[in-house]
């Protein structure tokens, strides 16, 4: 199951469920479906697993293939699992990357002893204090659990960092994948984001009552792939996400992986007022092109809250494997995360 619609989350019915992936968070979370997959940009599926209390993996960029998948950006765009267990989701990526790995193995509990894991506090942590205080257990059940606690980890590259950079690099691969998905769409009449954008225009009563298109409409405007602009941009993303971000703190403090709060607890749909999210975990990873393994830490009034493991490229059984050692600790200590109740209000 993937949908790109934004129903609600079944912990709160006036709540988003994530965006983008939002209908297979929230179908998994409402039982639907034992399994379902979601696409991830930036936050795609990180979010919506987040909100709805499942986990999900997103894997490094290529690790699945993206055969059919409409396309925002060749560098950051991946598929990947999500279910209400690592296990399950640990198996599910096993059978989309079909390469010979079995994921679930490595979905375990009873392997964080002597795990490196960093804590970096800055932007990634202190936006929410709903989603720091069951994060800040997390850290705790780690650590007890034998893993090796290394605070104050900080991505500096990241600090003061805006989202510049990497719109250029999302809307110059929105124009280019744009044209080559609906070159395999002959029977849509559609041949370039143009043409995408002009047909908006033209049915704006049905497709435009909600949402604009000014982001589509800067892509049509914007730079080229392999232009000077966009070479620029896609540069300084690596820099910062990749090169001076999460490898450089991994090699320099010897960690396994990294551990941060994913995002505030879900807010309020509205469609009048631009919704806000507070923060989130997901810029670097996904600037990186590399993996976040997202668990259900807690319910914050109700609505769930969670923590997201990074990793360089290739990482995801080491996340599986840490993932699933502190989701065995979560349950030993509180339980598994409750089921929805489904409220209209929260």
């Amino acid at each position: 199951m993937r949908t790109a619609a934004s129903p609600a989350t079944p912990y709160g019915l006036n709540r988003s469920s994530g965006g983008s992936s939002s209908g297979s968070g929230a179908a998994v979370a409402a039982r639907l479906a034992p399994y379902a997959i979601g696409t991830e940009t930036d936050g795609s599926i990180t979010c919506p697993a987040a909100f709805n209390g499942c986990v999900g993996i997103k894997p490094t960029v290529g690790l699945l293939p993206a055969d059919g998948i409409v396309p925002i950006s060749a560098s950051q765009d991946t598929a990947g699992p999500m279910a209400t267990t690592v296990s399950d989701a640990a198996a599910l990526l096993t059978v989309l990357a079909g390469n010979g790995t079995d994921y679930g193995v490595h979905a375990a509990p009873g392997r964080l002893a002597g795990k490196r894991i960093g804590v970096p506090r800055k932007v990634f942590w202190g936006y929410s204090a709903l989603a720091d205080v069951p994060a800040e257990r997390a850290v705790q059940m780690l650590a007890a659990e034998g893993a090796v606690i290394v605070d104050d980890t900080n991505l500096e590259s990241m600090v003061d960092y805006s989202f510049d950079d990497e719109l250029v690099v999302l809307l110059a691969e929105l124009k280019d994948g744009m044209a080559r998905y609906l070159a395999t769409r002959p029977d849509a009449g559609l041949k370039t984001l143009a043409d995408l954008v002009e047909f908006n225009r033209q049915h704006s009563d049905d497709e435009l009552a909600h949402f604009g298109q000014g982001l589509f409409e800067m892509a049509v405007d914007g730079p080229d792939v392999g232009s000077p602009e966009y070479e620029q941009a896609r540069a300084e993303c690596l820099r910062r996400g990749r090169d001076d971000g999460i490898d450089k703190v991994l090699r320099e403090h010897e960690l396994d992986a990294l551990v941060t709060p994913s995002y505030a607890p879900a807010i309020p749909i509205d469609l009048v007022n631009a919704e806000h999210h507070w923060g989130s975990c997901t810029q670097p990873a996904a600037m990186a092109g590399y993996p976040l393994v997202t668990v259900p830490a807690a319910l914050a009034h109700g609505l769930p809250v969670a923590v997201s493991f990074w990793g360089t490229a290739g990482s995801e059984a080491g996340l599986i494997e840490i993932a699933a050692g502190y989701e065995a600790a979560r349950d030993a200590d509180d339980g598994p995360l409750p089921e929805p109740t489904y409220p209209q209000f929260v």
